[in-house]
């Protein structure tokens, strides 16, 4: 007897990404510990993101909903100007660096990101945002490496750059032993300030 269909999901959250250069920049930073703890689960350099609303597995035909208010959203907040800045851990497992600048735009952003994601009907865990770049993970047992990394680029700030874009991104964690891979299933630019809700908010 065949096992009945599971329904398809797609694994989601919603992001801003750092241009290229931001990227390099942190990455120069780090060849050091590359080279040092490659042990290390390092993330792909193209797949840093700053998530803003993580949505969980959602139902295939759930993804689609969200693409009209996510833009229209975009397009009313101008784009944050950010910097990539110091380093730290979470629970000794989790490497990450922060970030500097215009932070009071970032979180507006993340709130009108979650106030459309429960609009739309879609119930999500809405964790406290802590804005920052995940870069890597500490394999099980490992209780060093992180705290070791974080302290050899505590001091690091990037230029500041501005976040263009809305990302509608899928990953595929928990679905193959391989390492995480990220994709856009969506992205919007941000408005230019000049929208009434942009000239509001100034």
């Amino acid at each position: 007897m065949n096992e009945p269909t599971r329904p398809a999901t797609t694994r989601v959250f919603i992001a801003l990404a750092p241009p290229d250069h931001a990227k390099e920049e942190l990455g120069r930073e780090l060849r050091t510990a590359y080279d040092t703890h490659p042990h290390m689960r390092w993330n792909r350099i193209e797949d840093w993101h700053i998530t803003l609303a993580f949505l969980g597995e959602l139902p295939a035909e759930t993804v689609p909903l969200l693409r009209r208010p996510l833009a229209g959203l975009a397009a009313h907040h101008r784009p944050p100007r950010l910097a990539l800045h110091g380093s730290g851990s979470f629970d000794d497992r989790v490497l990450w660096s922060g970030l500097d600048g215009d932070l009071d735009d970032l979180h507006a952003l993340a709130a009108g990101v979650r106030t459309v994601v429960k609009d739309c009907g879609v119930v999500f865990e809405a964790r406290p945002l802590h804005p920052h770049l995940t870069l890597a993970r500490a394999r099980r047992g490992d209780h060093s490496s992180v705290g070791e990394i974080a302290e050899t680029f505590s001091g690091f700030t990037g230029r500041r750059w501005s976040a263009e874009r809305l990302h509608l991104v899928g990953s595929n964690v928990g679905r193959s032993p391989g390492p995480i891979r990220y994709r856009d299933i969506e992205a919007w630019p941000l408005g230019d300030g000049n929208s009434a809700a942009s000239r509001n908010r100034k």
